[in-house]
């Protein structure tokens, strides 16, 4: 069922959504997000990113998967570069002021940051081009299904920009620091088959096997129990900055409130 609202939050009008270029669908606990300009190859904008956020901060708690997609061709073709003739999408602090300036990216920020929130599972569903800021939307999500046509590209060194959009950090920890070197400062394509085996993507599917797929892992994803889920993406998402002491005293932690959780006390 496609809706324009989130069950008992403040409601995202149907007319923000597709000025922002979104669309947005609710089935129970799994909302997609649809990156909505296939005319323009789904290329995103500050507006997009920001009401993003805001999607993000109306998320219901029975919400479990998030799933994004980029409707057409392409899953994103990266920022459009309208935004910087101030063409559209809100366009970009002018002053001059870095505390501005500071203050307006974070908000950018915000649109990818709450994809790794450890109540639900992101999942990226990329085809085609994903690049620069469509790169780094996919690199946000816990997990990313791809088609065998996709083509990955931090674009935005060879703009004269850097990637700003949270995607540095996923891109060093899954690939390392010297190979992400090489990617970003190259502005090369890396393409599914590459992807894969660097751990870009999750699992590599034909195009038209795309959606089967990602219905296939929500279903697998779906009858874990989320308190479980939620307490163990906590986990992993820390074990890679913690010590291995650390990490064990986060462990019991977690399952002590999920003992507690299960027979009180």
């Amino acid at each position: 069922m496609e809706r324009d609202s989130l069950d008992g939050k403040d409601p995202i009008p149907a007319g923000a959504l597709a000025e922002a270029g979104l669309r947005l669908e609710i089935e129970g606990p799994v909302v997609t997000i649809t990156l909505d300009r296939p005319e323009r190859r789904n290329a995103m904008t500050p507006l997009m990113w920001r009401t993003m956020a805001e999607i993000g901060d109306a998320l219901p708690e029975a919400v479990r998967i998030v799933v994004l997609r980029g409707a057409g061709p392409s899953f994103s073709s990266g920022i459009d570069l309208k935004t910087f003739s101030g063409g559209d999408g809100g366009g970009l602090p002018t002053t001059g002021d870095p505390e501005e300036g500071d203050r307006f990216i974070a908000g950018l920020q915000a649109g990818f940051t709450w994809l790794r929130r450890p109540e639900i599972v992101s999942i990226a569903a990329v085809h085609g081009h994903a690049i620069g800021a469509g790169f780094q939307l996919a690199l946000a999500c816990d997990l990313r299904i791809i088609a065998d046509d996709t083509r990955y590209c931090m674009k935005e060194p060879a703009l004269g920009l850097v990637p700003d959009l949270t995607g540095t950090k996923p891109l060093v920890e899954i690939v390392g620091v010297s190979r992400a070197i090489e990617i970003c400062l190259t502005a090369r394509t890396v393409e599914a088959e590459e992807a894969a085996r660097l751990g870009l993507a999750e699992r590599v599917v034909p195009r038209e096997g795309l959606d089967a797929a990602v219905a296939e892992l929500v279903a697998a994803l779906l009858p874990i129990d989320a308190g479980a889920a939620a307490a163990t993406k906590r986990l992993l998402r820390q074990a890679p900055d913690n010590t291995l002491a650390e990490q064990c005293a986060a462990e019991r932690r977690e399952q002590l409130g999920r003992l507690k959780a299960m027979f009180g006390g």
